[in-house]
């Protein structure tokens, strides 16, 4: 059971939210917060193991509130999800600690994926996002092929292998190599740091 808390300023929207999460029987909302103090107090005293974080909130941003959170409670994962769609935005709330971003308007299977994926360790970037952060590179330093970018982008966007051979057509095998090229290229060893490496160091729309 997945034992989330929901942040956003607008109650009607928590109210949606709800009324789509309560129906998965593998999530919990264990608590609604319509500030980024209220959030805090309550990540502390009910320990959820994934926040659903809004970002433009009364008093403190969702940005920071995720900031202390990691900082205060770095075994609760957060999740972004907002109709911001900045790349300074998004990155400034990766950055801050985030393991994921949705855009609101997105729909319940991608918002599920999303929670589920956060939920049990993996970053997660909705396709929209990802595609306005991933741009290919065509400095030495990565060198990449046209199809290593496409794998690349799935990744971080946080398709597994399987998923990825299906949307390209291609053998899982094949995409193994895709992925083994691609962390030698960039002298990567994880997709945690394949995907901190795509936000933070080139990989992102300046």
């Amino acid at each position: 059971m997945i034992r989330l808390l929901l942040v956003d300023d607008h109650r009607i929207v928590r109210e949606a939210l709800c009324s789509v999460l309560e129906r998965e029987t593998d999530i919990a909302v264990v608590g609604q917060a319509g500030d980024g103090e209220t959030a805090l107090a309550l990540v502390s005293e009910l320990l959820p193991e994934l926040v659903l974080m809004d970002i433009a909130m009364p008093g403190i941003s969702g940005i920071e509130v995720t900031r202390r959170i990691s900082a205060e409670n770095p075994g609760v994962r957060v999740l972004a999800l907002s109709t911001y769609f900045d790349k300074r935005i998004v990155t400034q709330m990766l950055e801050a600690g985030a393991a994921g971003f949705v855009n609101k308007a997105v729909g319940r299977d991608e918002l599920l994926q999303g929670i589920r994926a956060v939920a049990t360790g993996k970053p997660y970037l909705c396709q929209e996002i990802a595609s306005m952060l991933v741009k290919p590179q065509s400095g030495a330093e990565t060198q990449l092929g046209r199809r290593e970018i496409e794998v690349l982008h799935l990744l971080v966007e946080g398709s597994t292998s399987a998923e990825i051979a299906s949307r390209l057509h291609i053998a899982t095998s094949t995409v193994e190599v895709h992925r083994r090229n691609i962390m030698r290229k960039l002298d990567l060893h994880s997709i945690a740091e394949l995907t901190k490496y795509a936000i933070r160091q080139g990989l992102i729309t300046p």
